[in-house]
């Protein structure tokens, strides 16, 4: 394998040779791979240490995509377990969707990924019941990450046994809004709005699958999906996961525009030495414009099928909010839903860290009126 560039062929042979399997299954994620591949080469600049993380995560990806078709194999049962998702939030980055996830995960009805199991889906050979040897590596990387970004705990909390978002397990399809975040890798994102994601969340739903057959106290319980990513393809997990609803954050781009540039250079500087924060500013700046006119028009189209929550809403009254999303989720919240979320905003409170995301929009090529020129068409809601 060349050590200079990443090749499409000997990723495919690398993920190969390490499980021992050759059967992907369908290959349609070769056409988003080879896109992002190419993309990674002539745009992300990495650096050596970010080449060989980049190779090193590609492979796993692949990796974990013949194990899937494997157990699937094996298993051929899990493919029976029904999946049934409740809601998928999908505001921008920044706007409270991890409040909003993390507290409706916290309800005895429903469920939602969990970050070491978003990383290690499938079990380890001869892993004891209860997934300790996946846990245990899933604590052990994400302490390798955050000593690579010491800043990103200031940003966004990480919890490796918490609520996580499901774009994790959407990234073995290469399609996904992860990439051109953790890299400077425009082209392959311009391509992926334009791309039919259908593929990718049908791979979801057997992600899904196969987490549910793993735990039966899972059984009967409605799942939240979470991420932004959900955003460039809202009518496709509506067509995907026809129960579910879209529980939309909203915040004013002014603020959550710069919060997310600042978030992503902090994170793209574990993979290159040469990251331009003004480029990456106005480059997201467009990209949630194009992403919120998208979902205004899904939302004219298919009413019925959104929820509302301002961010103000959500900082003012969090139980509120939460009771009335699963209100509109039609499983009124009861006490043991109120006693859940009250048990998890004072974890939140124990957990949460503050200082360190210090950024102005100047600091990302922007400015509060560009923003709102720019922003204009968007009505923030705020239920």
């Amino acid at each position: 394998m060349s050590s200079g560039e990443l090749r499409v062929v000997d990723l495919l042979d690398a993920a190969s040779a390490k499980t021992g399997l050759a059967e992907f299954g369908d290959r349609w994620f070769v056409e988003p791979l080879s896109v992002l591949v190419a993309s990674l080469n002539d745009e992300a600049r990495l650096s050596p240490l970010g080449l060989d993380l980049t190779r090193r995560r590609l492979i796993a990806l692949l990796a974990d995509r013949l194990r899937l078709r494997e157990f699937q194999r094996r298993h051929p049962e899990v493919l029976d377990e029904p999946v049934r998702v409740a809601a998928a939030i999908c505001g921008l980055p920044r706007t409270g969707s991890t409040l909003v996830h993390r507290l409706l995960a916290a309800s005895p009805r429903l469920t939602a990924t969990l970050s070491w199991e978003t990383s290690f889906p499938l079990p380890f050979p001869d892993e004891p019941a209860g997934a300790p040897l996946r846990k245990r590596r899933a604590q052990e990387q994400m302490e390798a990450f955050l000593a690579l970004s010491p800043d990103f705990a200031a940003i966004h909390t990480v919890i490796w046994d918490g609520p996580e978002e499901d774009v994790i397990l959407l990234d073995r399809s290469f399609t996904t809004m992860s990439f051109d975040s953790f890299y400077w890798a425009p082209t392959y994102g311009v391509w992926l709005r334009s791309f039919d994601q259908a593929p990718a969340y049908r791979e979801l739903r057997e992600w899904l699958q196969v987490l549910q057959w793993q735990d039966p106290g899972r059984a009967g319980a409605r799942w939240v999906l979470k991420s932004p990513h959900h955003l460039t393809a809202v009518d496709t997990v509506l067509d995907a996961f026809p129960g579910a609803r879209i529980v939309m954050t909203h915040r004013s781009p002014v603020d959550a525009v710069p919060s997310y540039a600042s978030m992503v250079t902090t994170m793209s500087r574990q993979y290159s030495d040469d990251v331009d924060p003004v480029a990456a500013g106005r480059y997201w700046s467009r990209r949630f414009a194009e992403s919120l006119r998208g979902f205004d028009a899904v939302r004219a189209a298919r009413p019925d099928r959104v929820v509302d929550v301002g961010y103000r809403a959500l900082l003012d009254d969090p139980l509120g909010q939460a009771r009335r999303v699963l209100d509109e989720l039609g499983t009124p919240a009861d006490a043991a839903d109120d006693a859940a979320f009250t048990a998890y905003l004072e974890q939140n409170r124990r957990e949460r860290r503050g200082g360190g995301h210090r950024y102005t929009a100047a600091d990302f090529g922007l400015s509060t009126d560009q923003l709102e020129r720019d922003f204009s068409f968007y009505a923030e809601a705020r239920p």
